[in-house]
């Protein structure tokens, strides 16, 4: 395998072109958040990730709060890419959450935040976090999309809109 490869948490090994639906897994993706604010949705965004992680939930919050502290993950545009590392994972892992009302997440744009996707990666593979991270925000810069995403109402729905998308991309 090659120095720019890992293994996602759906058994792949991912390299240069890496797509979402290629570490996205349908027990990530969580259609309906109730949370109000950041920390709440940050929880509720890792409950099924650190399930498949298999690292502790308060953790993982823990490292994303503080990523959150050097700059909000929130990008504007009603979308939020809250992502961070840690030593005790070997495969990168994607989860994925809407916000009906949308939340305050301190995004650059003052608006509310709609749409989520969380992004853990191990401690030694920067190349592909940013890859990742160009590629969905890419992804989301096409309001149709958004306007799908947003009026998904399940999982499976979730999932295959962007299967989609990220075919066509």
């Amino acid at each position: 395998m090659r120095g720019d490869g890992v293994i996602s948490a759906t058994g792949y090994i991912i390299v240069e072109n890496m797509k979402i639906c290629d570490v996205l897994q349908k027990k990530t993706i969580l259609a309906d958040l109730k949370a109000q604010n950041k920390k709440g949705i940050l929880e509720e965004l890792v409950a099924p990730v650190s399930e498949i992680a298999k690292v502790n939930q308060e953790d993982l919050v823990k490292v994303l709060m503080e990523r959150e502290r050097l700059g909000s993950t929130g990008i504007g545009g009603g979308i939020g890419i809250p992502h961070g590392k840690m030593k005790d994972i070997d495969s990168l892992i994607l989860g994925f959450g809407l916000s009906r009302k949308g939340v305050d997440f301190e995004s650059l744009d003052g608006q509310p935040t709609h749409i989520f996707f969380l992004l853990i990666t191990p401690e030694n593979s920067t190349g592909l976090h940013l890859k990742l991270l160009a590629r969905i925000s890419r992804i989301l810069k096409d309001d149709p999309f958004k306007s799908r995403l947003l009026n998904a109402t399940s999982g499976d729905e979730i999932l295959d809109i962007i299967k989609e998308e990220d075919e066509d991309f």
